[in-house]
């Protein structure tokens, strides 16, 4: 029997929604303002998953311009039912305040790698929707539901309201069917109906290191719910030692070999040396993954086997191992007319006036747009961070004729908190290659006056980045054999969901290219190649 190694989904893959479909498996993920909007991975064994789709990829189904960071799609549900595919998923337009304005929609489609249709608006009363097929065929939306009052806890329970796939639209008047526990922040539910009981499980305890996953049961949907007897189910928060952290917000699927398992979000801190393990939990700049672990059950409740803080190996499933064979290129070299399945931009499509594959053949071309600070308009093309230690590269070629113009490479998170070696203008210096930090929306030049001086007979800059760890540090090439380190170490926790204004933020470090032009004249760069490579 092949084991489960954890997380099975690395990096910024986080609110895992797991479903069957016959003998095939798949995992929704939130992508937040990342566009195309939730990522699809699939299994045929739990153990070995495979990213295949972007199912939101028309404006039409997610309109993101200008939403905030961390906003946009929170928690997406993927379930199968009636011979096809349903998709709920949050767009979430205000995350700081009072309000949390989200509007959550429904897309339905046959295959998960399919056109998926418009979306069906349903409500908007609060995020982590999904939506629950009972066995008599009737379907029901669940949601958490958001108070604004400055004198009520703002997660005021989970509410459920029956859908009309008929109507295409909510019919009945919504009811709170649980207010959670007093771990409070009651959130992510999900309903199973299994043997004579209905089980909602939900995430409680928020999303940081006191993450908990939360299980009741009702013999009546409407309820009441009792509680789990040994409740949460899941948290790591007991366990500051355990490799596998913030473990909570999860989903279960039933095997068709007839044995259950729970996906659940989790995250992996960066070693922390001479501080006390209880205080010091550290940072995740890979963001939150996804974790599977096995599900027994005793006395009509289940439990996680092993333990409910989550292990790093978990016993598979009586399923024959079907291996995937990676689908991305070490080094992409963007000979196809569509970018790898991996690259993501920032809250809308890249269209034509924005990316190019045949402008320059063998280039991916970006049009310099708004500056990195931007929630509007970014020409970015990015991927994960997937590992403590990596590589990643690009060479670009770029003619800027102003200070206004830059394009590279960037280490990002958001608006907020990147750090770029780039190509840009110097009224003395000419092309020159600098390096932009921006630390809590605080800029600085790390290189201010050793600027290096790009030499008139260079078409292309190249630049790597090395990741180790707690530090990541750039170089640059002017024939790709010769490389120089700049002599600036930046620290990896700067990009992590735990150090963004001190916490509360939901993504993930990505890596990427970039071209901005603030002047409006649109430079363009081209990049011949992109190159990421796990130690």
């Amino acid at each position: 029997m092949t084991k489960i190694q954890n997380p099975v989904l690395r990096g910024f893959n986080p609110d895992p929604s797991m479903c069957r479909a016959g003998d095939d498996y798949y995992i929704a993920v939130s992508t937040f303002e990342w566009f195309p909007g939730v990522l699809i991975h699939h299994s045929k064994d739990l153990v070995n998953w495979q990213l295949v789709a972007r199912p939101l990829n028309r404006v039409s189904q997610l309109d993101m311009k200008g939403n905030p960071n961390s906003g946009g799609i929170w928690a997406p549900d993927l379930s199968y039912a009636d011979g096809k595919f349903w998709l709920i998923y949050t767009d979430v337009k205000v995350t700081d305040g009072a309000w949390k304005d989200c509007h959550n929609y429904l897309v339905t489609c046959d295959t998960v790698d399919g056109e998926w249709s418009e979306p069906i608006r349903l409500n908007g009363s609060g995020f982590d929707a999904s939506l629950f097929h009972d066995n008599d065929g009737r379907k029901y939306l669940v949601n958490m539901l958001w108070d604004p009052r400055s004198y009520n806890h703002p997660f005021a329970g989970i509410v459920m309201q029956e859908y009309s796939h008929e109507e295409k639209r909510l019919i009945g008047k919504p009811k709170v069917i649980f207010e959670g526990t007093d771990i409070k922040l009651t959130e992510a539910p999900h309903l199973y109906h299994i043997d004579d009981y209905y089980y909602l499980l939900t995430a409680e305890g928020g999303t940081k290191y006191e993450h908990a996953s939360t299980l009741a049961r009702s013999k009546n949907i409407e309820g009441p719910y009792e509680l789990h007897p040994d409740n949460p189910i899941l948290s790591s928060w007991h366990d500051p030692r355990n490799p596998l952290q913030k473990c909570g917000h999860a989903s279960i699927v039933h095997t068709h070999t007839d044995e259950w398992y729970i996906a659940h979000l989790t995250g992996r801190p960066l070693p922390t040396e001479g501080e006390p393990a209880r205080v010091a939990r550290g940072y995740c700049p890979l963001g939150r993954e996804t974790a599977i672990q096995k599900l027994e059950w005793k006395d009509g409740w289940p439990y996680v086997v092993g333990g409910k803080e989550g292990s790093l190996e978990a016993e598979g499933p009586q399923m024959e191992e079907v291996k995937w064979e990676r689908n991305y290129e070490e080094v992409d070299h963007f000979d196809n007319d569509t970018l790898n399945i991996h690259f993501q931009s920032l809250r809308i499509p890249l269209t034509e006036d924005m990316m190019s594959l045949t402008a320059q053949p063998g280039n991916l071309r970006l049009y310099g747009k708004e500056s990195l600070t931007s929630t509007f308009t970014q020409a970015l093309v990015a991927r994960r961070w997937q590992s403590f230690h990596f590589d990643a590269g690009t060479s670009v070629s770029f003619e800027p004729d102003t200070f206004q113009q830059a394009a590279g490479l960037v280490c990002y998170y958001n608006t907020e908190n990147w750090t770029s070696i780039q190509v840009t203008w110097n009224e003395e210096k000419g092309r020159i290659i600098d390096i932009v930090r921006c630390d809590n929306f605080a800029f600085s030049h790390p290189i201010q006056g050793s600027e290096i001086q790009v030499p008139e007979s260079v078409e292309y800059v190249h630049f790597k980045v090395k990741v180790r760890e707690h530090i990541y540090k750039f170089y640059y090439s002017f024939d790709q054999e010769t490389w120089h380190e700049i002599p600036v170490a930046f620290h990896s926790y700067k990009l992590s969901d735990d150090y963004i204004r001190g916490g509360g933020f939901f993504t993930g470090a990505f890596v990427g290219m970039h071209c901005q032009d603030v002047s409006g004249m649109d430079k363009p760069a081209d990049f011949d190649y992109f190159m990421y490579k796990e130690l």
